[in-house]
């Protein structure tokens, strides 16, 4: 927020420049709004309601940041001053007709009424993402419920969809709405209550490079391989996400993983199979993916001795094929499923382990389950040694080489970092309530 606020300030003086400048910095200011509180909320929609023009400039609202405990302590205290209602909001909305991109989030979802909802998916035509993240509320729920037995049009102009835990909507909530998303290219919907008819009627002219199907309790293992074998819009994934939280529930078997792995696109750079049950020949199987991606979440069942081999070559191989191995491109390894003491410290730091050495480069995280990082903290000397440090946010503990490499990548939209949970929709910094969700929480 201070490099925003930084950046603000900077247009402001280039707007007293010149008459040249004055029309590109008005776009630049107001092509991306982001409102931090309800009163900037409210400055910005006075001054679009005096000056329509400037309306028409913006293309992105985005609520990520928006905390209301800045200026108030409860959400009932905000409505009492009027700033940000569902009433403003659809004001705003109005105001703003050629709007691409609304981001919201959990702080604002009981504004979030059948009207604005209304107006976001039948009277937006340019609008290309769409961000529910974390919207729970029961005003939130009940309005998504209203407007789900009105006349939809046969397609919507969304291309970046997400609900992420938007736990409450009713299944129905996407077996109406996926099957308009003809050009979907990123689609978040975990936690979600979507069910493989809503999955398998995603429109087949979609191009989905981003899908988050993370702890989706209603899919079948056997609907989602099916999907990701035969449907043609994944056939480009980047981003994929199947995890689950293994101690309440398991999407994937060994035979399911094994399936799966098989169908995965070379163009994959990113996978999750958390939660899923392995087996050490599936270690066999992932090392052709690990010449391209670069993040993996491993499931339960694996060893640290198993996952070894991704970046060594066995021993039992011929010379010929120890000499032509080639080195892998992970930059980031998921084992926080080896809880309980599956993650062997003993074996971390030795020679043997390939993990914290300097050839197993460009692997720079290595995201760890709570009770392994307890223990690795108390070692902080064998860490510095093999050039590591300990790092935690939120609910997550990682290890992190010392010296790492450049963490931005085009496909990850922004974030700067590695192991996001969320598919982000609009390429920007990341930062508040996103950030959170992206970095801070399990899964």
């Amino acid at each position: 927020m201070l490099h925003e606020s930084r950046r603000n300030l900077d247009l402001m003086s280039l707007l007293l420049t010149s008459k040249t400048l004055h029309m590109a910095t008005l776009n630049t200011l107001y092509s991306k709004i982001t409102i931090p509180h309800s009163r900037i909320f409210h400055k910005f929609l006075t001054h679009v309601s005096n000056h329509e023009a400037l309306g028409t400039m913006v293309r992105r609202l985005d609520f990520c940041h928006f905390n209301p405990s800045q200026l108030f302590s409860t959400a009932a205290e905000r409505s009492l001053t009027q700033y940000l209602t569902s009433e403003t909001l659809v004001k705003c909305l109005n105001l703003t007709p050629n709007l691409q991109e609304f981001l919201a989030q959990e702080y604002i979802d009981e504004d979030l009424d059948a009207n604005v909802l209304k107006k976001l998916f039948f009277d937006l035509p340019r609008l290309q993402a769409l961000d529910f993240c974390g919207c729970t509320s029961t005003p939130f729920k009940n309005a998504f419920t209203s407007i789900l037995h009105l006349e939809w049009p046969a397609e919507l102009s969304i291309t970046r969809m997400s609900f992420h835990k938007s736990l409450t909507l009713p299944a129905q909530t996407f077996e109406i709405i996926l099957p308009r998303l003809k050009y979907l290219t990123h689609l978040d919907v975990a936690g979600c209550r979507i069910t493989d008819n809503a999955l398998m009627s995603i429109p087949h002219t979609a191009r989905i490079t981003h899908l988050n199907l993370a702890k989706c309790t209603l899919l079948t293992p056997e609907v989602v391989i099916d999907f990701l074998t035969n449907h043609p819009a994944v056939r480009s994934l980047v981003f994929l996400s199947l995890g689950t939280d293994a101690r309440s529930h398991q999407l994937l078997d060994v035979d399911n993983v094994t399936e799966v792995i098989k169908v995965l696109p070379d163009t994959l750079r990113s996978l999750s199979l958390k939660g899923s049950k392995m087996a050490p020949f599936h270690i066999s199987l992932l090392r052709p993916l690990t010449k391209h991606l670069e993040e993996l979440a491993i499931g339960r069942g694996l060893t640290l001795d198993d996952v070894n081999r991704l970046f060594v070559p066995d021993e039992s191989e011929d010379l010929d094929e120890q000499i032509t191995w080639v080195p892998h491109t992970l930059k980031y390894l998921d084992l926080s499923d080896m809880w309980c003491g599956e993650l062997d410290l003993t074996l971390l730091f030795t020679p043997q382990c390939a993990l914290l050495q300097p050839f197993s480069e460009p692997l720079d995280v290595v995201e760890v389950p709570d009770d392994a990082f307890k223990r690795i903290i108390k070692s902080t000397a064998a860490m510095k040694r093999h050039g590591w440090t300990t790092s935690e946010r939120g609910a997550r503990t990682w290890i992190v080489r010392e010296h790492s490499h450049n963490c931005a990548r085009g496909w990850k939209m922004g974030a700067e970092a590695w192991g996001m949970r969320k598919i982000p929709v609009a390429r920007a910094e990341v930062g508040g309530m996103y950030g959170n969700f992206m970095f801070a929480r399990k899964l």
